[in-house]
C-alpha cells in the first residue's frame, strides 16, 4: 500500500479512537510506527494535527481542517484498488476481513486455502477486533469483509447468515454440573462467574437477564482463551460459544444450557455499492469453509451436540 495512505489511515485511527496506543493496537503497528507516520505528515504538512496528553490524543483546529480530506483521499484509494482489481481479472488484488477469534481459528483456514488454491497471488488483511469495531471498521470501508454475531446496528451494512452458533456452559473436569447432560442458567449463579466482554456486547449478560437471574461475574476479559485456562485453573465457571470450543486445548467440560441459546454469525458488508472484486469472488469458498466447520462437532467433554 503506498506509504502516504498508510500515514493518513493512521491519522483517521488516531481520531476515531482517541489514542495513539490504542490506533497502533487496532492496525496491529507499534505505537512507535504510529507516532512517526503522524509526525511524518506534521512535517510534510507544516501543521499539528494532534494534541497529544495523558488523556490521549486530539484533532487539533487545523487537523480538524483537513481531516474530511483526509478521509476522502482513503476512500478515493478504496476504489482505485477495487478498480485496478478488476482491471487485472483478479491476478493481484488483496482482501481485507474484521473479524473475531473463533472465526478467525475455525472459518477462515478452510476458505483461504481453497481460494489461494484457485488464486495464489491475492493478499489478505486481518483485522481481529470486538464487534462494534469490526461494524465500524466495514462501514467505514477500512475492511471489505466483516463478521458480526448478530444484525449490525448501522445503517448502511447487509448481512448474511452464515451459520448458528450455540453457547455453552463451560465447566472445570469433574465439576458437578458436568454429570448432568444440560446445564439450567440458574446454576450457573452459584459459581464465580467468568464473562467474556467485546467492547460492550457481551452476549451473555442477556442469558442471566431474561432469566430474571444476575451472575457473579469475578473476571472479565475479551479473550476466549484466557477464559478456557481460568476455568480449567477452577477460577469459575463460564459461557462460551462452541465454535471457540473446538479442538480447544483445556481440560474442561461443555454442556448445553437450559433452555438453549444460539447466536446467529454472518457476514457484513456496505450495501449498495460495489465490493471489491477478491472479496466477491472469496465468498462462495467462504461458504463452503462454514459448511466443513459446522459438520465438525468436539466440544471438550460436550455430549451429543448434533
Amino acid at each position: 500500500m503506498d506509504t502516504n495512505i498508510l500515514k493518513y489511515q493512521a491519522f483517521l485511527e488516531c481520531v476515531q479512537r482517541g489514542s495513539i496506543t490504542a490506533a497502533a493496537r487496532a492496525l496491529s503497528y507499534s505505537q512507535s510506527g504510529v507516532s512517526r507516520m503522524i509526525a511524518d505528515l506534521e512535517r510534510e504538512w507544516g501543521v499539528v494535527l494532534l494534541d497529544r496528553g495523558r488523556g490521549g490524543a486530539r484533532l487539533t483546529s487545523d487537523g480538524e481542517c483537513l481531516l474530511s480530506t483526509v478521509k476522502e483521499i482513503c476512500e478515493a484509494h478504496r476504489r482505485l484498488r477495487m478498480q485496478v482489481d478488476d482491471l487485472n481479472g483478479l491476478r493481484t488484488g488483496s482482501i481485507r476481513m474484521g473479524v473475531f477469534s473463533s472465526v478467525a481459528t475455525h472459518w477462515l483456514p478452510h476458505a483461504i486455502s481453497a481460494f489461494r488454491a484457485d488464486y495464489p497471488d491475492i493478499d489478505y488483511e486481518l483485522l481481529t477486533g470486538d464487534y462494534a469495531e469490526i461494524e465500524r471498521w466495514v462501514a467505514e470501508g477500512r475492511v471489505d469483509l466483516g463478521f458480526l454475531p448478530h444484525r449490525p446496528t448501522s445503517r448502511g451494512l447487509s448481512f448474511e447468515e452464515l451459520a448458528s452458533d450455540e453457547l455453552l456452559a463451560v465447566l472445570p473436569k469433574g465439576h458437578p454440573l458436568a454429570g448432568r447432560g444440560s446445564v439450567e442458567v440458574a446454576a450457573l449463579c452459584d459459581e464465580p462467574f467468568i464473562l467474556l466482554e467485546k467492547g460492550g456486547d457481551d452476549e451473555v449478560t442477556s442469558i442471566f437477564s431474561a432469566a430474571g437471574l444476575e451472575a457473579r461475574v469475578c473476571f472479565t476479559t475479551w479473550d476466549d482463551y484466557a477464559i478456557m485456562s481460568m476455568v480449567e485453573s477452577g477460577l469459575g465457571i463460564s459461557i462460551l460459544p462452541a465454535l471457540i470450543l473446538r479442538r480447544a486445548p483445556y481440560r474442561i467440560e461443555a454442556r448445553r444450557l437450559d433452555p438453549c441459546v444460539r447466536r446467529h454469525i454472518g457476514v457484513v458488508r456496505r450495501a449498495g455499492g460495489p465490493l471489491a472484486l477478491a472479496a466477491e469472488r472469496f465468498l462462495p469458498y467462504l461458504a463452503r469453509g462454514v459448511a466443513y466447520e459446522v459438520d465438525v462437532t468436539d466440544c471438550p467433554g460436550t455430549r451429543q451436540l448434533a
